[in-house]
């Protein structure tokens, strides 16, 4: 199935019933007085983040939905029937936003989050609501409103911990292969992968964490050479980022160090925060190098590259190295959670803090008698 990541919806909401004006008419009651009842309220539509669904495509052909309206009232103090709502599953990471001004409306994190996309119209109220001891026989009623309206833009953002970056062919599906239980497609020339793979990395039975392989990209990605960065975004909310070097390209004319700047290029270009991420350097395919020479190449590449970070030597194809690359991202990742663990608990503690210092005497938290 061809991966969709973003479509442009339109959520019309129903309005509400208006509400009736009608008069009591039974036998015996010759001055029943006023028994119109109110309109229905219209059905309002929801957004529901489902991880059972990977994908945007079901709203890049189904564009239009609509809740049905209220009934109106009707009289012997019959109340409209209320439409039902209609609900919208969409994938965990969907950034949702108003498409004419930009603004963001919600972001599914979890699985489960239930957001209001179009509020539905309130029913009208029927003249049983204007009766009063002055006013007998009102013949006032109200109509329904309108739904909200909206024209959406939904944006598909994958959860992973750790993307991956590198040019075609640089063995960045070879080592998710290697490392995780994804199987995407593998083969000996450019552009193999034309969608974001996830795969799950078990360190332990308790103990794993997410991948992201996006498609390769290439110089002037940012502006929409080879597949764009249009993939760029599912690397956004990654905590690191593993730059994948091809250490012995296959054309002798190409430079690796050359190459690993140009992506670094591309980042900065599109977005300066995930320039700014924590990013490691994996250098690939050793398994072709000569044993003699590993060293000295490495050391070069470094030192023409200007690296100063973390730095790890492997062979996706062989799975040298890889485990003890697994074993560091998982340490790492580990870390930066309990780093935020901490985070919270700091501030929960502030916050308590400041709650216990509020003099009870302080006039401006008495309560007026």
């Amino acid at each position: 199935m061809k991966f969709i990541d973003e479509a442009k919806i339109e959520v019309i909401a129903g309005d509400g019933g208006n509400g009736v004006a009608s008069f009591c008419r039974e036998k015996f009651r010759p001055f029943g007085g006023p028994d119109g009842g109110d309109g229905g309220k219209g059905g309002s539509i929801w957004a529901v983040a489902d991880r059972n669904i990977n994908t945007l495509v079901d709203y890049r052909y189904s564009k239009l939905h609509k809740a049905k309206n209220g009934e109106n009232g009707r009289g012997s103090d019959c109340y409209g029937k209320g439409a039902d709502d209609v609900t919208l599953r969409m994938p965990v990471g969907t950034l949702i936003s108003d498409y004419n001004t930009g603004e963001i409306i919600a972001d599914l994190t979890d699985h489960g989050q239930v957001v209001l996309l179009a509020k539905g119209g309130e029913g009208g109220w029927g003249n049983i609501h204007f009766k009063s001891s002055t006013n007998r026989a009102p013949r006032q009623k109200t109509d329904g409103k309108e739904g909200e309206r909206r024209e959406l833009k939904l944006e598909l953002k994958v959860l992973a911990d750790v993307g991956l970056l590198g040019m075609p062919n640089a063995g960045k599906s070879t080592f998710i292969t290697a490392v995780s239980n994804a199987r995407p497609k593998i083969a000996d020339y450019p552009f193999t992968t034309l969608h974001p793979n996830l795969g799950v990395v078990r360190v332990s039975h308790e103990k794993s964490f997410v991948i992201a392989d996006i498609p390769g990209l290439i110089e002037g990605a940012a502006e929409g050479a080879g597949l764009g960065h249009q993939f760029l975004r599912h690397l956004q909310r990654t905590r690191v980022l593993l730059h994948i070097v091809d250490l012995a390209p296959f054309e002798e004319t190409v430079d690796p160090v050359k190459e690993a700047k140009a992506i670094v290029k591309e980042l900065k270009k599109y977005d300066e925060s995930l320039h700014d991420k924590p990013r490691w350097l994996v250098l690939n395919k050793l398994d072709v190098v000569p044993e003699d020479e590993r060293k000295k190449r490495v050391k070069d590449f470094i030192k023409r590259f200007g690296w100063k970070g973390p730095v790890f030597e492997i062979s996706a194809l062989t799975r040298e190295g890889c485990e003890d690359l697994v074993m560091a991202i998982y340490e790492y990742l580990a870390e930066q959670r309990q780093q935020e663990f901490r985070s919270e608990e700091t501030q929960i503690t502030e916050q308590a803090r400041a709650i216990n210092s509020i003099d009870p005497d302080d006039p401006r938290f008495k309560v007026m008698e």
